[in-house]
């Protein structure tokens, strides 16, 4: 097996996704980048790449060398950690050629020997031959999770029914469609009176999650472990809930990275959630307008506003999020991260990060009171942020203060 290197070549404009993270440990389905590349391309990755101000928090999160390569390899897999689908051509690609996408020519992947691989790694061009792929495959705007959610966590379902047993589902659930694409790790709790539909697509529903009576899950659809899904909620198909969350209301079409709070009433489809965000009771999102025409987005404070190709888009919200009760967020809203919402406006735009927004106006949240409210809440699921994840939040407090 030849040794693979994942990287993040910090370059698109994928914030929030990637304020906390590098992009390949983005939860762009069931699983993360990272964890769908290893399982599709059977790769033995000895070394991650990514921007100097994520190495640390990187370091934390994978015990293997970041930013380093070993140096007794003579051929070596490179692959962009933006790439949450791999195409066909990297599942056997032809030694000594970096394929890129077309247009932009930014190396998407290729089996390299070791120096032509060390030059894409820190952005040069190697002297090799190049195949241009036949379209974009690599996500450079926060709502391109949209575009490969479906794939993704079709995929993934598949991925995790073809590498685990599962138990048999308990009784008094009530099962629409053939019981074995319910997909219950043996650690999983389903009360009776919960509902599974899964004539579309599988349910998988990990260790330590629990589905309350009265649950309605519609496939395909992916619960991580120790996820709790309340009371009454209506979970529709292409939703991938990561691990810890607390999901409640209606939703659909959403991924939760992970650690997030959504477990009132309100409707959110079609959407990307941060770590740690919380939305208040009755906070709702449009995800399509009343023309039914392509949803325009701004990925960045100030930045130009931009056409999706999306038709159905709701709101992109980065870790530490908070809204008010009874919040309303316009189609295609981008909301960065360690913002609070608790004005009667709806959200729209682009709100940039650490932002505190009231009927009484607008200002920056102070990077003391929102270090001791995070915390708080990190502390309420038994977790304590790292030094080097508070240095990175002081840094992105300090850029937003800097614009």
């Amino acid at each position: 097996m030849t040794p693979a290197v994942v990287f993040d070549d910090g370059l698109g404009e994928l914030a929030p996704l990637t304020h906390l993270r590098a992009a390949f440990d983005v939860r762009t389905g069931a699983l993360t980048t990272l964890e769908r590349l290893r399982h599709t391309l059977g790769l033995q990755v000895v070394s991650l790449y990514v921007p100097e101000a994520l190495a640390d928090l990187t370091a934390e999160a994978h015990d293997m060398p970041i930013n380093r390569l070993p140096s007794d390899m003579a051929e070596v897999f490179v692959i962009n950690g933006r790439c949450p689908i791999p195409p066909e051509q990297l599942r056997d690609p032809e030694p000594g050629v970096i394929y890129v996408e077309p247009e932009t020519n930014t190396p998407v992947g290729g089996k390299l020997a070791l120096i032509d691989a060390i030059r894409v790694l820190v952005g040069e061009t190697p002297d090799v031959k190049i195949e241009t792929l036949e379209g974009p495959v690599l996500m450079n705007r926060p709502w391109h999770f949209r575009s490969v959610r479906d794939h993704a966590i079709r995929f993934d379902l598949e991925l995790i029914r073809s590498t685990r047993t599962f138990k048999p589902v308990p009784e008094g659930v009530l099962v629409i469609g053939e019981r074995d694409r319910v997909l219950v790790d043996h650690d999983a709790t389903v009360y009776p009176g919960a509902t599974l539909d899964v004539e579309d697509g599988p349910i998988s529903i990990a260790g330590g999650a629990v589905l309350r009576p009265g649950a309605v899950v519609i496939g395909p659809t992916a619960i991580g472990p120790h996820s709790v899904i309340s009371e009454h909620a209506v979970i529709r198909a292409n939703t991938a809930i990561g691990r810890r969350c607390k999901i409640g209301g209606e939703v659909a079409g959403t991924v939760f990275q992970g650690f997030a709070n959504k477990v009132h009433d309100g409707y959110l489809g079609d959407s990307w959630v941060g770590e740690w965000s919380n939305l208040g009771a009755g906070t709702t999102n449009s995800n399509l307008l009343n023309t039914y025409s392509e949803i325009v987005s701004q990925a960045t404070p100030g930045g130009r506003r931009e056409h999706t190709g999306e038709t159905f888009l709701g709101a992109m919200i980065g870790d530490h999020v908070k809204t008010a009760i009874g919040t309303r967020i316009m189609t295609g809203s981008v909301i960065h991260t360690g913002s609070m919402w608790a004005a009667s406006a709806a959200v729209s735009g682009c709100v940039e990060p650490f932002a505190w927004v009231t009927d009484a106006g607008r200002r920056r949240y102070r990077l003391d009171k929102f270090l001791d409210v995070m915390g708080d809440v990190m502390a309420r699921r038994d977790v304590e942020p790292s030094d080097a994840y508070v240095e990175r939040l002081r840094g992105l407090h300090g850029e937003a203060e800097g614009r």
